[in-house]
């Protein structure tokens, strides 16, 4: 699998990164097979400029080592024209991705690291980095993207399968049939049986499985918004 992360495209009042994200997915699937795009949560600290959250996203597509230049070509393009001036957006595309990738990630979500790092790390391990503009400082919510998403155990899909087309009161057959693969409690219980009520379903990667939570809640399951 190869994991393409993006981070800091958005400003105040603009479209998100998520939403960008998607986009690159729809620009991607006609040549590739996208089997999800995760949001990833990162340190909220003062001394990290961020939009809203400071979240970042990952597209995850089925893809070889040699299509890796033509994918950043593509992607780039996609970022620089919709450029929002005052970000600070970031891009890495990685292929089997090292343990020490996964761990820059994590340590994103609790610590406040340095742009030079993640140029480091990249360069050592060959996962295209690039920034894009501004301070270049999305290049280390990028780099983390793809180590969070590469690890299996983070983040939530905000599109897989068709599961951003399904709202309301929906058996759990059908969200199987969507692109869910398991439907489990926070103990661990799984759940094969019953109707779910939600308005926006995002299942969480756990795993490197889509998996989601939900609690009872009366006659009905309800979905839970796990990072």
């Amino acid at each position: 699998m190869l994991y393409i992360g993006i981070d800091d495209t958005d400003v105040i009042d603009s479209r998100g990164t998520g939403h960008l994200a998607r986009m690159i997915a729809d620009a991607l699937s006609p040549n590739f097979t996208i089997s999800g795009v995760t949001r990833h949560q990162l340190l909220v600290d003062p001394c990290i400029p961020y939009t809203a959250k400071n979240s970042c996203a990952a597209i995850h597509a089925e893809a070889q080592e040699s299509d890796i230049p033509d994918i950043a070509l593509l992607v780039e393009k996609i970022l620089t024209d919709n450029f929002e001036q005052g970000s600070d957006p970031g891009l890495a595309v990685g292929l089997n991705v090292p343990p020490e990738v996964m761990e820059f990630g994590q340590k994103a979500k609790i610590q406040v690291l340095k742009q030079q790092l993640a140029q480091t790390l990249a360069s050592e391990h060959k996962i295209f980095l690039k920034g894009l503009g501004g301070t270049n400082d999305g290049m280390i919510g990028a780099l983390s993207a793809v180590g969070l998403a590469a690890s299996g155990e983070d983040g939530r899909y905000i599109r897989v399968g068709s599961a951003r087309e399904i709202e309301g009161l929906v058996e759990i057959s059908q969200l199987l049939s969507a692109g869910i693969q398991q439907v489990m409690t926070l103990n661990g219980e799984p759940v094969t049986q019953g109707p779910v009520a939600f308005e926006k379903l995002r299942p969480s990667r756990r795993g490197s499985k889509v998996v989601l939570y939900v609690k009872r809640s009366g006659d009905v399951w309800q979905p839970l918004k796990i990072d």
